[in-house]
């Protein structure tokens, strides 16, 4: 064999044996065991409609789940991901008053495998489903707990209040003694089948014939809390806030009463959002919001509706891109979608609404003029999600800049809350005086 040729063979074994060595110095030093993924925080949203338990972990995690009878028990198997004391702590983080889990504990179940167990009080039609990170969170494994009889917002709205059935008879003003009534009142007439807007005797003032229903609805909301300002103010917290003071003085005006898509903090998917104001067959619809803006400047309440031919300008498009997000940050299941949530809401009525929406709208930014600076002058339009109910006026009021500092601390003050629900009654009442309601309409089935 030729020198050469010895060569060559002895350099490509030599780089074979310098190969191999190299790939033992990196390769992991036999029987360490790679980082597990770390469950970083627990959080968990007690509410009415639904509990949310939410674990935020730093890569992707394999899981199974399953229940368990006599006692009621979730149970989620989370493979390869490491016990901490995150996990330690679930036990202390339900509370006494949650409606749906009595406890909650999760612990080592065997190598490798961590097992959450849930004791429920009452049966639940549970989801089980991960997130991929959004906005500020990263990956997330939700618990979704559900009633098997879903909350009937219509029986809630009944309960609430007891004139909820039977509209109130505005135009009486004087009570008259029941035995002098029995004489002196003819047999009552029936009913008109749709409602009339009158006037009382002594202030002239025109009133609505019937009870009307108005779905308030507090942007964001538990996994989201939507803008932040820069004093550390949550979007979420503020429009509860103002929703809270705006139903009480609706549910104390004689012909209105106010239901909200969430009362507490907890997240509400925008679809179910609208769907709670049809099942209601809600007159109104209003979203209440606290804008953000890039330059802390920007200042200003707001009032937008929906647009079928695009947006009337780059903010509003721009507002709806980031008020449409909030599935995917608040975390939707996906997969439990209904064919309510999954099909188009717009149809032959939508124009009619949205021109009742822009009349609504007008009369919002009026009286909203009055308590604050308007960011413009005009309504604007863009394609939100959530006003898409085709037979419900809906507006999307931007109650100020939350990213504005100024207008951060006015949202915080209770005194700048009332004047903002005052003014947005004053615009509900002259909406309603200028459009009376008609009469109620069945709805097609949305279950």
């Amino acid at each position: 064999m030729p020198k050469d040729t010895e060569l060559s063979t002895g350099r490509r074994q030599l780089l074979r044996y310098a190969g191999a060595a190299l790939i033992l110095s990196v390769s992991p030093v036999a029987g360490a065991v790679a980082r597990l993924p770390s469950v970083l925080s627990v959080r968990i949203w007690p509410a009415p409609d639904y509990t949310r338990v939410t674990l935020e972990h730093d890569a992707p995690l394999k899981f199974t789940h399953f229940t368990v009878e006599n006692p009621d028990r979730l149970v989620v198997d989370i493979e390869g991901v490491e016990f901490n004391s995150v996990l330690d702590s679930l036990a202390r983080k339900v509370t006494t008053d949650d409606p749906y889990i009595k406890l909650l504990r999760a612990g080592r179940y065997k190598p490798g495998v961590v097992r959450l167990v849930m004791e429920l009080k009452t049966k639940v039609a549970p989801q089980v489903f991960e997130l991929k990170p959004a906005g500020e969170y990263g990956h997330r494994l939700v618990l979704d707990v559900y009633p098997v009889t879903p909350v009937d917002p219509l029986m809630s709205l009944v309960e609430g209040r007891k004139d909820a059935v039977e509209p109130l008879k505005l135009e009486a003003e004087t009570k008259v003694p029941e035995t002098q009534a029995k004489k002196a009142e003819p047999a009552p007439a029936p009913a008109p089948e749709a409602p009339e807007i009158r006037t009382t005797r002594k202030s002239g003032k025109s009133i609505v014939d019937r009870l009307v229903t108005i779905t308030l609805d507090p942007g964001h909301g538990g996994e989201d809390p939507g803008a932040v300002g820069r004093g550390g103010t949550y979007e979420k917290n503020v429009t509860l806030a103002v929703a809270k003071r705006l139903k009480a003085r609706l549910d104390a005006e004689p012909n209105m009463r106010a239901v909200m898509t969430r009362d507490s903090d907890f997240f509400v998917p925008l679809q179910m959002r609208v769907q709670k104001a049809r099942r209601v067959q809600s007159d109104l619809f209003l979203s209440i919001h606290a804008d953000a803006w890039l330059k802390p400047d920007a200042r200003g309440s707001s009032v937008f509706v929906l647009s079928e031919r695009g947006a009337s300008s780059t903010q509003a498009r721009l507002l709806a891109q980031r008020e449409n997000e909030a599935d995917m940050i608040g975390g939707v299941n996906l997969g439990a979608k209904d064919l309510f949530l999954a099909r188009t809401l717009l149809d032959l009525s939508q124009t009619a609404t949205i021109n009742d929406s822009l009349k609504l709208g007008k009369y919002l930014l009026g009286e909203l003029g009055s308590v604050n600076t308007l960011h413009k002058n005009n309504v604007e339009q863009a394609s939100f999600a959530v006003l898409k109910a085709p037979d419900i006026p809906s507006a999307l009021i931007e109650t100020a800049f939350i990213s504005n500092p100024d207008e951060e601390r006015r949202l915080n003050d209770d005194a700048y809350q009332d004047k903002l629900a005052d003014a947005i009654v004053r615009g509900i009442r002259q909406y309603f005086i200028k459009n009376p309601p008609g009469p109620k309409a069945k709805l097609a089935s949305i279950a």
